[in-house]
């Protein structure tokens, strides 16, 4: 190789690894900081596990007004490392943070113009959030596949219709495009990016560090059963939820549900299916099937274990389920994650959410 060729390489891998966080004003805090922390965490454990710096992650904050502060829509200000207009050199990355701003973006042809520059010229681009409206504004969504938060997916559909939303995941990826859900949905979305990079045990590795529950696949639900659980205005239903998640392995027939929150099997069965819209016997079945695909996302179990860990009885009782309800078999599931991690998109058992506040459906 020449001298000229070996420095241009060395230029290419200098560069490879730039992420920049777009915070215009008015963002949401943890739209910024949570994947901020996630990508500045999984530099210092690379770092110190000796990796070369040159494939290392540099992460700045770009703020989209005059200067460089970001006051959030909590109140608190942020400063950035520099604002977009001083944006100079190769980007690998581009997420653009939600907040009180993107959700109705000012006319801004110049940042316009910036933002098609960056998604044109970066290995990937995307948003947290509402995020993904600033995007829409800007041209970058037409003929895409995306998701944002949950209260604004109608507005999103309706203010773009060349757009498909997709109301339900937690993210979504449509080729070099990557659009998240609500606030911490931004973090899923960090370590599912470090994982398609540096593979899945560097992700648990900072997802340990900063004692994330668990890294949820972009195909979960943005309204998991148990959150579904949440949103009732009944107390008994509600506290349902952890008693349930903690013997998914035992009787959970409607007359044991009924005699817990205690009301009769028969009443117990129709304020549930009226408040939930579905069964009782629907709802235990989508907790396990919950359960059992962190299980297999997580776990090295065999099927067996995690069938009568999560109450299907049998593997086999659980395929059929997960066939019906998924699409898939778990040995499938689980080597597709294995196999293509960064594939975000997968099926998600559909609960339909019925409040009666609100008396939305999802």
């Amino acid at each position: 190789m020449t001298t000229k060729a070996s420095n241009a390489r060395s230029r290419e891998v200098l560069r490879k690894r730039r992420v920049l966080i777009v915070a215009p004003p008015g963002s949401q805090i943890l739209d910024v900081v949570g994947p901020f922390q996630i990508f500045v965490r999984a530099a210092e454990l690379l770092a110190r596990n000796g990796h070369a710096p040159a494939d290392n992650y540099s992460v700045e904050v770009i703020t989209t007004s005059r200067g460089n502060g970001i006051k959030t829509n909590c109140g608190l200000t942020l400063y950035g490392n520099r604002n977009f207009r001083s944006v100079r050199g190769h980007v690998d990355t581009m997420l653009v943070a939600g907040g009180s701003e993107t959700e109705n973006p000012p006319e801004n042809e110049r940042l316009f113009r910036w933002l098609g520059k960056m998604a044109s010229e970066a290995r990937r681009f995307g948003s947290i959030c509402t995020g993904t409206l600033l995007l829409a504004e800007a041209g970058l969504l037409n003929g895409k596949r995306v998701t944002t938060h949950w209260k604004w997916c109608a507005e999103l559909a309706r203010r773009c219709p060349q757009v498909t939303v997709e109301p339900d995941p937690i993210f979504v990826r449509d080729g070099n495009l990557y659009t998240s859900a609500g606030v911490t949905a931004g973090m899923d979305l960090a370590l599912a990016l470090v994982e398609e990079d540096f593979g899945s045990s560097l992700a648990l590795e900072v997802a340990r560090e900063l004692v994330l529950y668990l890294r949820r696949p972009g195909g979960q639900s943005q309204f998991s059963a148990a959150l579904s659980l949440q949103m009732t205005d009944r107390q008994p239903f509600r506290e349902l939820e952890f008693w349930v998640l903690g013997r998914l392995a035992k009787d959970l027939s409607i007359p044991i549900l009924a005699e817990r929150v205690a009301m009769s099997p028969r009443n117990f069965a129709r304020s549930f299916r009226r408040e939930m819209g579905l069964t009782p016997a629907r709802f235990v079945e989508r907790l396990r099937v919950e359960t059992a695909r962190r299980r297999l996302e997580e776990s090295r179990h065999y099927l067996k274990e995690i069938a009568a860990e999560c109450g299907f009885g049998s593997a086999d009782v659980m395929r059929r389920v997960f066939q019906r309800l998924l699409n898939t078999a778990p040995s499938k599931y689980r080597s597709h994650f294995k196999r293509n991690p960064s594939a975000i998109r997968a099926p998600d058992p559909v609960v339909k959410v019925q409040n009666l506040k609100s008396r939305r459906s999802y």
